[in-house]
C-alpha cells in the first residue's frame, strides 16, 4: 500500500477546483493510486520523459501527475489539471509539460 502525499502547488492547482470537482479528483486520487500506482491501465500511463512527474492518471477530464518513490512506498502527486481536449490547463491557465 503506498501513502499519497500531494506537494503544495498540488494542493493549490486542486483548490482551484469548485468544491464538487475537489471531491471527484481527492476521492479518485486515492482509489487509483493508494495500490499499484506504477501498473499501466486504460486510465493510467508513463508519460514521455519531462521536468514535472513520471506518472499521469486520468480522472474524467482532470489529469494528476504523480512520481513514485517504491522504496518509500509514497506516491508524490506534482499537478492536477483540466483537460477539456487537447490541451491542459492548471488553475485556469495552459500548461506545457
Amino acid at each position: 500500500m503506498f501513502q499519497v502525499a500531494l506537494t503544495q502547488s498540488a494542493l493549490d492547482d486542486i483548490a482551484w477546483f469548485s468544491k464538487r470537482e475537489r471531491t471527484i479528483i481527492c476521492d479518485r486520487i486515492e482509489e487509483q493510486l493508494t495500490y499499484e500506482p506504477t501498473a499501466p491501465t486504460r486510465n493510467r500511463k508513463k508519460v514521455r520523459p519531462n521536468q514535472t512527474a513520471e506518472w499521469e492518471v486520468r480522472i474524467d477530464n482532470f489529469r494528476v501527475f504523480y512520481d513514485v518513490d517504491a522504496s518509500e512506498n509514497v506516491v508524490e502527486v506534482k499537478v492536477v489539471g483540466h483537460k477539456p481536449g487537447n490541451k491542459l490547463f492548471v488553475r485556469g491557465k495552459e500548461f506545457t509539460l
